[in-house]
């Protein structure tokens, strides 16, 4: 790097399209040279200069052989050939490369692997119970963890022990820089995101009758590349608890319904706690029942909720600079 702009690679893990917004919105404000990897294959807006990896899956072909090395990792199956290809790949990139160091969206055995290269690595934590062996493995080889909500709020153990390693970005949303503004209709919004749910058409159907207001159903298999209009239209924006949901809930100052969803390590479920302890939503542990909709609709779209808290304003650039810092050996 020599005082250059620094090259970086970083791993965008496949579940859900998390991931790979939450790298969208960094980029922006992130100047290196970045070589991504990952199994989703390359997005349309990725910034010029940048490059693309499709990675080998490594959760197909039958069961696994002995995947967790009896609890010390999460996911390193024995034979299975995608499994070496991937790690392979990630290994020849950083030699031919010459990377400066890695972001890790996120995998302990790719984090692993990140410092086994001797790269300065930063990983991105995400919230519910994480202290089981294989995370505090990864936590541990990492140099930075990103936490990408605001300190005080939510709060899960892992973090507790990871001292000045954890930089609270606040929630990172690509719409931080938007503004809100605009009138309000009667509309409620159901963002559903791309990672799976357990809630039905016919569940949403008798919602949105027992409410009596239009309902509009953006994620799934209607999936809406840009739905800042709807979020800062709508009356109530009905939304699970991903993080970033909650971070695009915030940026647009939505009154919100938030129904988590099951997700290892109870990650929805502790967001959503927090969100109720903070009184930023309106938070049902479980899909309402048909009779419960019109209540909770009312409650939400009557309420001001202090989204400011939540720290989406800046929260993409502070994440910039501390993976540079953290390639440049500053942390």
């Amino acid at each position: 790097m020599n005082g250059g702009v620094p090259r970086i690679g970083w791993y965008v893990h496949h579940h859900g399209r998390g991931h790979l917004t939450r790298l969208l919105a960094i980029a922006v404000h992130l100047d290196a040279e970045v070589d991504c990897l990952s199994s989703l294959p390359a997005p349309r807006d990725l910034p010029a200069g940048w490059t693309w990896t499709v990675l080998d899956r490594d959760d197909d072909g039958g069961d696994p052989v002995d995947p967790t090395v009896s609890g010390m990792l999460h996911w390193a199956p024995i034979g299975h050939a995608g499994h070496r290809s991937r790690l392979a790949v990630i290994a020849a990139a950083a030699t031919e490369r010459r990377w400066d160091g890695m972001v890790v969206d996120t995998s302990v055995e790719v984090t692993l692997l990140a410092r086994l290269l001797g790269l300065r690595t930063v990983v991105v934590t995400q919230p519910g119970h994480r202290v089981d062996r294989p995370h505090l493995l990864g936590f541990a080889a990492a140099d930075t963890v990103l936490a990408p909500w605001a300190r005080g709020i939510l709060s899960p153990p892992h973090l507790e022990v990871l001292g000045d390693k954890v930089v609270h970005t606040g929630g990172i949303s690509r719409f931080a820089d938007r503004p809100t503004g605009g009138e309000r209709t009667d509309q409620v919004v159901l963002l559903a995101g791309a990672g799976g749910s357990a809630v039905g058409p016919a569940a949403i159907r008798d919602a949105e009758k027992a409410t009596g207001r239009p309902w509009r159903v953006l994620g799934g298999s209607t999936w809406a590349d840009d739905p800042w209009e709807a979020l800062t239209s709508a009356a109530v924006v009905v939304s699970y608890a991903g993080q970033n949901a909650v971070a695009d809930l915030a940026a647009a100052q939505a009154p919100a319904i938030v129904v988590p969803q099951d997700r290892p390590f109870d990650e929805q479920r502790e967001t959503g706690r927090a969100l109720r302890r903070a009184g930023l939503a309106q938070v049902s542990d479980d899909w309402p029942d048909a009779a419960r909709w019109p209540e909770l609709v009312e409650r939400a779209s009557t309420a001001r909720p202090e989204w400011e808290r939540w720290e989406v304003a800046g929260a993409p650039q502070r994440a910039a600079a501390a993976i540079i810092d953290t390639v440049r050996g500053d942390r």
